[in-house]
């Protein structure tokens, strides 16, 4: 099996088997994002302890299977750090998501993110990758990084 086949397991897998898609006990932030070109919709739903850190992130919305699967790794990657270190992540998945080179350690850093990076060759889809990390950084009251992401709700 090559990087491909991995990374494209990845996100079949998120896709058919989401994690943490639900409601959120004792949501303290969230956020709606939705690309009206396809229908695709994704809410971010966090609880963010009054030391700023994330202990909980889940996410319901329907959509494609990129948008569904970012939305699930994106829950997965921020549980439990630090609001401040969620937003720079944040900010690293939008630059890989729309081409801009980061270093090799970033890269690395990103995990099972990395799976989605492909989105940058097809402008199109990239909307669909970004749509639940525009809506976190909503929820946690920065905006989305710019350069037109979908509206947010």
């Amino acid at each position: 099996m090559d990087l491909s086949d991995l990374y494209q397991e990845i996100i079949l897998d998120h896709s058919r088997h989401p994690r943490h898609h639900g409601a959120c006990a004792g949501e303290t932030h969230g956020a709606c994002a939705e690309n009206p070109t396809c229908g695709d919709e994704v809410a971010v739903h966090l609880r963010v302890s009054p030391e700023g850190r994330v202990e909980e992130a889940t996410f319901t919305g329907q959509g494609c299977a990129l948008s569904q699967a970012s939305a699930s790794l994106l829950t997965t990657k921020v549980r439990g750090r630090p609001a401040a270190e969620v937003l720079a992540t944040a900010a690293q998945v939008q630059r890989l998501f729309t081409g801009e080179p980061l270093p090799p350690a970033e890269v690395e850093a990103l995990g099972d993110l990395q799976a989605l990076q492909g989105a940058a060759q097809f402008p199109q889809r990239v909307k669909c990758v970004t749509l639940a990390w525009h809506a976190l950084a909503e929820a946690l009251g920065r905006a989305a990084a710019p350069g037109g992401g979908p509206e947010a709700t």
